[in-house]
């Protein structure tokens, strides 16, 4: 009874209970804890070396993070035990705040091959609807058709990287999105885009993690929650006026021990 009870309290969200990380002997993530429920954006915010991207980079299974307790799961499944591209293939999608370049392979046939492996075994993705449906979420994101034909992201500008993983993330439909960075290095116009595409893809069956620097994408993008990472944990929560708060008044007036060193 109790452990269907507490199954039942983790299913249709993302849950990271008192997760600690490190990296080779240093400890960078220290006892976070965090929920993102279906149909929920949340922002986390945080100064340079407060362990956001390690976040990121253990949320998408990176092999040099050790995770030494704490556990993450999603509706309820281990996620620490599975491989990276299970993790994807079970609803997890990743944004990284610099993409890899993958020469000689189109944009059309790397999303091609990635909604494939999404398909039950022995499902063959059909030519035509793939294409009509590429089309459609190319066009809402204000990108030229002939962008399919170009290696992914070789060459590419800052905005059309982002807007290729927005692209990325509309065609794979996940359960949770986590965007790392997604605003780095975007001028005005690109930013607008790519929160529009983030925006379009709100809704009740997807949760959606943005982890930011700057309150900027959040004028845009507004979270229903934030969070503020100091020093590897959660030290503060609240809803969207928080990064109003912090754009105003800075980091260094949430509980912060000054004395201890950046971390990675």
């Amino acid at each position: 009874g109790i452990r269907r009870i507490l199954r039942f309290e983790f299913m249709d969200q993302l849950t990271i209970q008192d997760l600690h990380v490190s990296i080779g002997d240093q400890e960078i993530i220290r006892g976070l804890s965090l929920n993102v429920p279906k149909g929920e954006v949340h922002a986390i915010m945080g100064p340079n070396g407060s362990g956001k991207s390690t976040l990121a980079k253990v949320l998408a299974g990176h092999p040099d993070y050790a995770v030494t307790s704490g556990s993450v799961t999603m509706d309820g499944e281990n996620v620490l035990e599975l491989e990276p591209d299970e993790r994807a293939r079970r609803g997890l999608f990743m944004a990284f705040q610099y993409p890899s370049e993958i020469p000689g392979v189109t944009i059309a046939n790397f999303l091609r091959a990635a909604v494939q492996a999404r398909l039950p075994e022995g499902e063959e993705l059909e030519a035509t609807d793939y294409y009509a449906r590429l089309y459609k979420e190319m066009d809402s994101l204000g990108m030229d058709r002939s962008f399919t034909s170009r290696s992914v992201n070789e060459g590419f500008s800052g905005g059309e990287k982002k807007r290729n993983e927005i692209l990325q993330m509309a065609m794979l439909d996940p359960k949770y999105a986590v965007l790392d960075e997604t605003d780095s290095g975007l001028d005005i116009d690109a930013l607008k885009i790519v929160a529009h595409g983030v925006n379009s893809l709100r809704g009740p069956k997807r949760g959606i993690l943005l982890i930011t620097h700057y309150q900027r994408l959040l004028n845009y993008i507004v979270p229903d929650h934030v969070h503020v990472m100091v020093r590897g944990r959660i030290e503060l929560s609240g809803g969207k006026d928080l990064a109003l708060q912090l754009e105003e008044k800075g980091y260094d007036w949430v509980k912060e021990d000054a004395t201890e060193p950046a971390l990675a």
